[in-house]
């Protein structure tokens, strides 16, 4: 097929396509419209796990209202950061939808921060108070960062208070993210510290299967959201039973991650979240509830994401273009 190409784009590439948090935001909305709609193939998303804790997984999705078909190869190893690598890697392809030919192959790892931290934008847009003005982030990493810029994006903060496990990680951060928000970030001592006075509360941790959870009742205040990127691994058994709302972003997901030992005290979710950005079910309720969106990650995210790139970094001249 020497007279079709792909393009691909490296991580490089990707970022310099500059896809702004907004744009980002509304695409994941979208996404979980269509989805709502019925309107999204996505199977399971089969993976292997070389070592404990550690995964690799295919994730594929179609939207065909968005012209959008490929598939994420990622694989996520805990112990990456101490080798000096990132703990989440691989790559998306896309497929054009018309002939399935390949049309283009690019870096996942920025897709997939940025994807995540919009999913939690778009489920705090239901699931919290439109005048939270507080924001607890425990973990410090690449989740932090992109989650507390995508509540930024939606939520009037004032104030964000951070904690990590490595006092480093933390003091980057403050100054980072202070820097570039521009609003007051401080490092706190505890879990404790970042939870009992946020009305928005991200953990983003590494994912386990056995957790040794932190966060425990009583600490999270009436009327706060929280999102766990890290499935249930920051909050207690007693924390989890706290909440009066819980959302996911797949229930079959759950599901599965349930039957293969994870969430084994988290509550049954009383919505999947395109539900609710379609009005089948209600998000927040009462200004007193405690939600949570315990979201898994989807492909139907990156698959949007990564077509919007794709159209960006040909029109900018971005990227590479390779034979098939």
């Amino acid at each position: 097929m020497a007279d079709h190409e792909l393009l691909y784009l490296s991580r490089a590439d990707v970022e310099r396509v500059s896809l702004d948090m907004p744009t980002i935001i509304r695409l994941i909305e979208a996404a979980f419209a269509e989805k709502g709609h019925g309107r999204v193939e996505m199977p399971p998303k089969p993976g292997i796990h070389p070592r404990d804790d550690a995964f690799i997984h295919a994730m594929p999705a179609y939207l065909p209202a968005l012209h959008t078909a490929g598939l994420k190869w990622v694989s996520g190893f805990p112990d990456n950061p101490a080798r000096g690598l990132p703990y989440i890697s691989g790559l998306v392809v896309l497929n054009d939808d018309e002939t399935g030919l390949p049309s283009a192959v690019m870096d996942c790892t920025w897709i997939t921060a940025h994807r995540t931290g919009a999913a939690t934008a778009v489920s705090a847009m239901y699931l919290a108070r439109s005048e939270s003005a507080t924001a607890g982030i425990l973990a410090c990493g690449v989740q932090g960062r992109t989650n507390l810029l995508a509540l930024a994006a939606l939520f009037p903060l004032q104030r964000v208070f951070a904690y990590d496990v490595s006092a480093a990680a933390q003091r980057r951060y403050v100054d980072e993210m202070s820097s570039a928000l521009g609003i007051e970030i401080i490092g706190v001592d505890s879990p404790r510290d970042a939870v009992a006075e946020s009305d928005l509360v991200v953990t983003s941790g590494p994912i386990r299967k056995y957790p040794e959870p932190t966060i425990e009742a009583g600490w999270l205040r009436p009327g706060a959201f929280a999102s766990a990127v890290d499935f249930d691994s920051y909050w207690t058994p007693a924390a989890l039973r706290e909440f009066d709302r819980v959302v996911t972003d797949d229930r079959a997901q759950f599901h599965y991650y349930r039957d293969v030992g994870y969430f084994q005290a988290t509550p049954e979710p009383h919505a999947s979240l395109e539900e609710i950005v379609v009005g089948l079910r209600p998000g927040r309720v009462r200004a007193e509830e405690r939600t949570l969106a315990m979201n898994l990650g989807l492909a139907l995210e990156d698959m949007v994401v990564a077509k919007e790139i794709q159209v960006r970094a040909t029109k900018l001249g971005i990227g590479t273009r390779l034979p098939l």
